[in-house]
C-alpha cells in the first residue's frame, strides 16, 4: 500500500496497461489521481482509494522543485 506520493513521481501498478508498460507518472493529484503511461503516453484516472489499492511501489526518481504542469 503507497500513501506518500507527490506530482512527478513514477509508479508501478500491479496490472500492466494494455500496451504492456506498467510505469506510470503522476500528473495530477487530488480526489482523483492522473497518471500518464510512460510507455504508450495513455492518460487515465482513478480514485485516490483505488490507486491506492493498485499501485504497488514507487520508483526511486528525484522529486523536481517545480513539478510537472500539466498542459491540455
Amino acid at each position: 500500500m503507497i500513501n506518500d506520493f507527490a506530482l512527478g513521481d513514477h509508479v508501478i501498478m500491479r496490472k500492466p496497461h494494455a500496451c504492456g508498460g506498467n510505469e506510470w507518472l503522476i500528473i495530477r493529484n487530488g480526489a482523483d489521481i492522473k497518471l500518464k503511461c510512460m510507455k504508450c503516453a495513455h492518460i487515465v484516472m482513478l480514485d485516490r482509494c483505488d490507486f491506492i489499492r493498485a499501485a504497488k511501489r514507487i520508483l526511486p526518481i528525484e522529486r523536481s522543485e517545480n513539478p510537472i504542469e500539466e498542459k491540455e
